[in-house]
């Protein structure tokens, strides 16, 4: 259906210019023909044919064209979004979790899973976002710079509402996590303001323009190496990964994978299991581990994607950090 608009819609493009063309062409001859005659100065005569270029553009632009032509880009935009939930209900689903209990699991494990965070509805909503036009900056095909396989696209802004809700409406929570992290890793020279747009502000300053959130793509033997998403100066320490395929059913294997490497010690992988519509929050890059004797120390964490053994897996990505 897209790729017939787009046809239909160039087609109309074509044939719009080369009518207005003609046009124009005729509509200076004319002019320069009857100015002649009357012999009136060169000025008048330019300002008669930029008169006829202007109306000639405003009959392609408005009159002509159909208007597809200039906004098919967003057309299934509106209509893949329109059925999700709304801002309202999102706010007060996330506001009724038991964040304590979220705070409580990322201190004891550095991720914690929200179950049902979003509708299998919006799940499939936001998978028909993948073969949109226009609401992406970039695409990223994995092989090609040694990250795994598969592929995954950037979202432009603005964000499309469901994102851009889940993005604001978190943050403040896990902000209050952030601090308390900082505050026992001895960070303390970054704060993290309590809404999210001041923190987005001081990303902008320092260059980092560019929004995070992602869709990301697998299919069978695709998978994700370890990483860490940091794209810059200023890192919120925390995100969140939304599964948005049904295990089982639409892909197998594909396992969330955490790694922990501590101090002295071996590294600890950890498999988080999600249904779709499930979220995982997840350390970025450090958090704070008490030891046996009451120190705390810094552990280093980085996250990926076991290969997909069959179908098509896909995944919302929310960073709460720009990128440079």
């Amino acid at each position: 259906m897209q790729g017939q608009l787009k046809m239909q819609s160039s087609h109309a493009l074509l044939a719009s210019l080369t009518f207005g063309l003609t046009l124009s062409i005729y509509g200076q001859s004319i002019f320069c023909n009857e100015l002649q005659r009357w012999k009136l100065p060169v000025s008048v005569a330019a300002i008669a044919i930029t008169l006829g270029n202007s109306l000639t553009w405003y009959y392609i632009r408005h009159i002509h064209t159909p208007a597809h032509t200039y906004t098919y880009f967003d057309t299934k935009e509106v209509s893949s979004t329109s059925s999700m939930t709304s801002a309202k209900d999102l706010l007060q689903r996330i506001e009724v979790l038991d964040w304590d209990h979220i705070s409580q699991d990322l201190n004891s494990h550095g991720n914690a899973t929200i179950e049902n965070l979003i509708s299998s509805s919006d799940c499939d909503a936001l998978v028909n976002l993948y073969s949109e036009y226009g609401i992406f900056r970039s695409r990223v095909v994995m092989e090609q710079h040694g990250f795994g396989l598969g592929e995954y696209k950037y979202f432009s802004y603005p964000l499309p509402d469901i994102i851009s809700n889940l993005r604001t409406a978190i943050y403040p929570h896990l902000a209050l996590i952030a601090n308390q992290w900082n505050e026992m890793m001895n960070i303390m020279d970054v704060r993290y303001p309590e809404n999210h747009s001041d923190f987005i502000a001081r990303c902008h300053h320092a260059g980092q323009l560019k929004p995070t959130p992602l869709l990301l793509k697998y299919g069978k033997d695709d998978y994700n190496c370890l990483h860490q998403d940091l794209y810059g100066l200023h890192v919120f320490p925390l995100q969140l990964t939304i599964l948005l395929s049904e295990p089982q059913h639409d892909f197998i294997g594909g396992e969330f994978i955490l790694t922990e490497q501590r101090p002295r010690m071996q590294s600890r992988p950890e498999v988080v299991p999600l249904k779709q519509g499930d979220a995982v929050v997840f350390a970025v890059h450090n958090r704070p581990v008490k030891g046996r004797r009451g120190n705390v120390y810094r552990v280093n964490l980085r996250h990926g994607v076991s290969r997909i053994r069959s179908g098509h897996r896909y995944t919302l990505g929310i960073i709460f950090h720009d990128a440079k």
